[in-house]
């Protein structure tokens, strides 16, 4: 699987140097879905369990817990696009933990289409 706008996690990485742990997760999250092609969520799931649809089938949240750390990401055919990464301090700030706040995010972004 492609992957689209890796340059989102690498500036995680890079506010993060040091943290062995996390840029260990990011690498092992982008080979995750580099070498899957997931045809349905039940396959996404037996690889990654960590993932979580917030919105129709295709957005998914994955929940880096080494340092509390969420990826946004959308898939579509066979094409994974980083939407948003960041702490979970900022995914409230951001999202609030709430689907309507997701959606109405995804909307101003033109991303549901």
């Amino acid at each position: 699987m492609e992957i689209k706008r890796k340059s989102i996690l690498n500036k995680l990485v890079a506010k993060n140097h040091g943290n062995k742990r996390l840029e260990q997760a990011i690498h092992q999250l982008i080979a995750d879905l580099e070498q899957m092609s997931f045809a349905s969520k039940g396959e996404l799931l037996e690889v990654r369990k960590d993932a979580d649809r917030v919105h129709g089938k295709d957005f998914y949240f994955f929940d880096l817990h080494v340092h509390r750390t969420l990826v946004f990401v959308q898939f579509k055919e066979n094409l994974a696009t980083i939407i948003w990464a960041g702490t979970h301090a900022e995914y409230v700030r951001t999202f609030k933990n709430n689907t309507n706040t997701i959606e109405k995010w995804l909307r101003e972004r033109d991303l549901l289409n």
